[in-house]
């Protein structure tokens, strides 16, 4: 791998690479990228998670620059709302934000929490959100920073000499080598904001999830919520006859909002039109009158200005969706959004063109070839960028560390969630493997029917954890490793990102292949399109993504050379269906089986070792099948 993307760097190309768990992937493209760092323009690495960014900032980056003699430089860039603002700090209160967070909402304790964060404000170097120990509200902390679009700039900001933000900018211009994230790579593609400064070699860390990042960036919505904040910043500014007509558009389109159901529309519903017309003139009216103001608090009437800007730029486009556009309503509260139909040329011609960029990742061969991801990429199809791809493989023996056992005796799972025998199947894997499992299930109403269940069924001494929606995962996640008899339960979130290795994972169960839902707007959308074509939008589109969660699934059981473990999917299709052999190709090459009883006797083999402190000892076979295996 190092040599591989030494080449690139030099010839200025695009190089997929797929490297397996365990491989040291980061090691294999932050050397060449040191080696190359000689005075010239910097090199910019993506991640897609805060952990990643910590494990290269905290562990990967400090070896290689001490590996360099110290002679590389590096920073953190992210965007300007992950930091604290001085200005706003300097305010004395919550501003205007206190109007917002006093709508039935307990504002003395958010006000508590603000001294909390204003204290730290004091101790802290960076200003980071992700700095803060302990948990912020949203709320308090937009009160206290300023996005990209709230910031009047360093130019006009009496504290641009404290702003953390500038800070870790000027830090980030200066380095050899900057990390950032996926979500700050979008927004300066798509803003050419020159936020990310300019550089000669790009790497994208996690490059499986860079479609669905620049999608979300490249996503807007328009919700009375949203507007309501712009009113109510610019209610502090003007008098209410001028805020008038912005309140009473937005009362009108919550109105007819309510009586819409969700859906996805190519033309905007005919009910919301005028709504939405009368918000784009009421905000733009509402600009003209916030700009003729007399000198003032020239920050807070640019957030007031910024707000009624993203209000009228939604809404405006909103009244004039192209074929590019998906657009639906829903959410979780009523509102309406936006998203481009592809974000291939965006990537292609925004972010990889005329610079070496090496995108690599443990999921990026999906059914056996990168043609898929290089596809969402934009990459090798006419008129776009040419690119190689190679797969360095693992350190890992699949075959005789893990097993992959399908549950082809089993119903096909259904609208509601898992069968009762699959759930039954999933008590019985944890039983075997006397806890030690992390169940990954396709849906919050199956978190809840398996979380009951296995709470009534586990054995005796087992500690059951089940992700609750809208909670943070990660001190169950600590607790899923530390605790080895334990079970943890939850959803998409925990597909990616779970380190566990060893005795404390020894079972990972997929309650289904997780295809999108039906009403997902952007996966229906896609899909439609390729339809249109003459191709097939449920192969090219959804069977690609259901392979990349289900390998990202069985990543979570083999992290180590001495992980053993058994991946079980329970859904009949994964050896039925016509594309099951492009879904099997996607995984690592597990030592399979459809025999219910030869995985849990593999289990139970593990769990005995595991208890009794010993390295597995599989019945004189050092694989997870035992005989049967060899």
């Amino acid at each position: 791998m190092v040599a591989a993307v030494a080449r690139t760097i030099a010839a200025r190309e695009v190089l997929l690479v797929q490297a397996g768990t365990g491989t040291g992937k980061s090691i294999g493209y932050l050397v060449p990228l040191a080696a190359a760092q000689t005075g010239s323009r910097p090199a910019v690495v993506s991640t897609a998670t805060l952990a990643l960014q910590r494990q290269l900032l905290r562990n990967d980056l400090p070896a290689v620059v001490a590996a360099n003699g110290g002679q590389v430089s590096y920073a953190l860039l992210k965007g300007r709302g992950n930091y604290l603002c001085s200005a706003r700090l300097a305010g004395g209160d919550m501003g205007e934000e206190s109007q917002e967070l006093n709508l039935g909402i307990d504002l003395g304790r958010l006000e508590r929490q603000a001294v909390s964060v204003r204290e730290w404000a004091d101790r802290t170097k960076t200003g980071d959100r992700d700095d803060y120990p302990g948990d912020i509200d949203g709320r308090v902390w937009r009160s206290l920073s300023a996005t990209g679009r709230e910031c009047v700039g360093p130019s006009h900001c009496a504290f641009a000499g404290e702003c953390f933000s500038e800070r870790a900018r000027g830090e980030a211009a200066s380095a050899d080598i900057v990390v950032t994230n996926h979500a700050v790579l979008a927004l300066d593609a798509m803003e050419r904001s020159q936020l990310v400064p300019e550089h000669a070699t790009l790497v994208i860390d996690e490059a499986h999830e860079l479609v669905a990042r620049m999608t979300s960036a490249a996503t807007v919505e328009l919700t009375p919520g949203l507007a309501r904040r712009s009113a109510l910043l610019a209610r502090g500014l003007l008098s209410a006859h001028q805020v008038e007509p912005l309140g009473k558009a937005i009362d009108a389109l919550e109105s007819a909002l309510l009586e819409l159901e969700p859906t996805r529309f190519t033309e905007l519903p005919e009910s919301v039109v005028d709504p939405i017309a009368a918000l784009r003139d009421a905000a733009h009216l509402a600009r003209s009158d916030l700009a003729g103001l007399a000198d003032g608090d020239n920050a807070r009437r640019h957030r007031a200005v910024a707000a009624v800007d993203e209000v009228h730029a939604v809404a405006g486009r909103l009244l004039s969706l192209s074929d590019s556009d998906i657009a639906w309503v829903g959410g979780a509260s009523p509102g309406l959004s936006v998203a481009p139909l592809s974000v291939s040329s965006l990537i292609a011609n925004s972010l990889l063109s005329s610079k070496a960029a090496i995108l690599t990742s443990a999921t990026l061969t999906l059914g056996g070839d990168f043609d898929a991801i290089a596809a969402d990429l934009g990459l090798g199809a006419s008129g776009s960028l040419e690119w190689t791809g190679i797969d360095v493989g693992t350190s890992f023996d699949y075959k005789r560390q893990g097993m992959l056992y399908v549950g082809a005796d089993l119903p096909r799972p259904g609208l509601d969630g898992p069968p009762d025998e699959a759930i039954e199947r999933v008590s019985e894997l944890i039983e075997a493997a006397d806890g030690r499992t992390l169940v990954l299930l396709s849906s919050w109403r199956a978190v809840d029917r398996v979380g009951a269940a296995v709470g009534e069924s586990a054995p005796s001494g087992v500690t059951v954890m089940v992700q609750r929606r809208g909670e943070p995962v990660g001190r169950q996640v600590e607790e899923f490793r530390t605790e080895e008899r334990s079970v943890l339960i939850g959803t998409m979130s925990l597909f990616q990102g779970v380190d566990v290795p060893g005795s404390s994972c020894l079972c990972v169960i997929m309650d289904r292949i997780p295809f999108a839902r039906p009403d997902d707007p952007i996966m229906q959308a896609r899909s439609a399109c390729v339809d249109s074509l003459g191709g097939s939008g449920f192969m090219s589109v959804s069977v690609p993504r259901a392979a990349l969660l289900l390998a990202q699934g069985a990543g979570r059981l083999i992290r180590r050379d001495d992980d053993f473990g058994v991946f079980a999917i329970l859904d009949p299709r994964i050896a039925q269906a016509r594309y099951s052999g492009f879904l099997l190709r996607s995984l690592p090459p597990f030592w399979r089986t459809e025999d219910k009883e030869v995985a849990f006797a593999a289990l139970a083999r593990l769990a005995a070792s595991a208890n009794s402190a010993l390295a597995p000892s599989l019945s004189g076979a050092a694989s997870v099948g035992g005989d049967r295996a060899g």
